[in-house]
């Protein structure tokens, strides 16, 4: 299709978008994503055609639903489920943090399709480009993490060469290389040391036997803290208060002790940002307040809709008095990369 032709793929990866920013089921957002990619191999004559013939149903992935848009756009109208999302959308998500929010510069936590993300890097950072970001670090799962997908050690090189690349064709953000490393049982990190010298923002986090004795996951926790490779402590608890996974209690750990790690060793306590985590709770947030931590605001997004889930964790912060000046990604890239290389060497 030419550049003035109606745009039936941006309309559909539109609909996915302010579905995923809704925290919309996977599937409702997949439906759409998938017949985004479909209509996008599609020439416009046929389309076209098939819609005059009623078979635009026969391509794959395509419904009743996802053809009527496709249907509206070519006819030139903006579809009423297009219209009813976009009014829905009016506004940040959640009231309240709207001063922490404007303050943020970028986002430290987030995943593409190289792991479990649902959207390729380049439309990840499109959309922090339209969000305000000056940057963001790319932050896909170690390898241990196998249900996502998480990136061997020559995966994850690769993924380096495609973040420089991005960053040559200066699209408007900086890309910083990074990842969401495991902390395993005995609190090393999942991934070769030499490796994780490379990269600007290593994110650490529990994602396995969650619910380990007290003594011996605060022990973990803290080892890893102690890792100079390690800036962010991801979703402290590891709770689950609501969503599609279904719920979970907090790992049993002594915040008190954690805290006071990350604030020895300069490392930030995550505010995640993902509704069915919202980690830490706020009682152990006011408590990392007290002790003098770091902190970084992040999403967590494995969507490009779900990169405008900051505002649930800026309303947290301001509810729990986080100081700006302690929010690492309220901070320009160059203090921010001085502070993440302020182990490594």
């Amino acid at each position: 299709m030419g550049p003035e032709d109606p745009d039936p793929v941006g309309t559909l990866r539109r609909i996915a978008y302010l579905l995923e920013r809704a925290g919309a089921g996977t599937f409702r957002v997949r439906a759409f994503r998938h017949a985004a990619d479909t209509v996008d191999g599609v020439d416009g004559d046929e389309l076209r055609h098939r819609l005059a013939a009623g078979t635009l149903t026969e391509l794959p992935g395509i419904g009743q639903r996802t053809a009527a848009v496709v249907a509206d756009v070519l006819a030139g109208r903006t579809p009423d489920y297009l219209v009813r999302l976009e009014a829905e959308a009016v506004g940040p998500v959640v009231a309240g943090g709207a001063a922490v929010r404007a303050a943020l510069q970028g986002d430290l936590h987030l995943h593409s399709d190289w792991s479990d993300g649902g959207a390729p890097i380049p439309e990840m950072v499109a959309t922090a480009v339209a969000l305000g970001h000056r940057y963001l670090a790319l932050t896909d799962h170690s390898p241990r993490l196998r249900v996502a997908n998480g990136l061997s050690a020559e995966r994850l090189r690769q993924q380096l060469d495609v973040v420089a690349g991005i960053n040559r064709a200066a699209p408007g953000i900086r890309v910083l290389t990074g990842i969401e490393v495991d902390i395993l049982e005995n609190g090393a990190l999942d991934q070769d040391p030499d490796l994780l010298d490379r990269l600007d923002v290593v994110v650490a986090s529990v994602h396995s036997k969650l619910r380990m004795p007290r003594d011996e996951m605060t022990r973990r926790m803290i080892t890893a803290l102690a890792d100079r490779h390690v800036d962010i402590l991801g979703h402290v608890t590891g709770r689950l208060i609501t969503g599609e996974r279904g719920t979970r209690p907090e790992s049993a750990v002594d915040a008190g002790l954690v805290f006071e790690a990350c604030a020895h060793f300069g490392v930030a306590v995550e505010i995640n940002s993902r509704p069915e985590r919202l980690d830490p709770p706020r009682r152990l947030l006011r408590e990392a307040v007290e002790i003098g931590c770091l902190f970084a605001i992040d999403t967590d997004a494995h969507a490009p809709g779900q990169l405008d889930w900051q505002p649930y964790g800026c309303a947290r912060a301001e509810d729990a008095g986080v100081p700006l000046e302690r929010i690492v990604n309220t901070w320009d890239v160059a203090d921010l990369l001085a502070w993440t290389h302020r182990r490594t060497g």
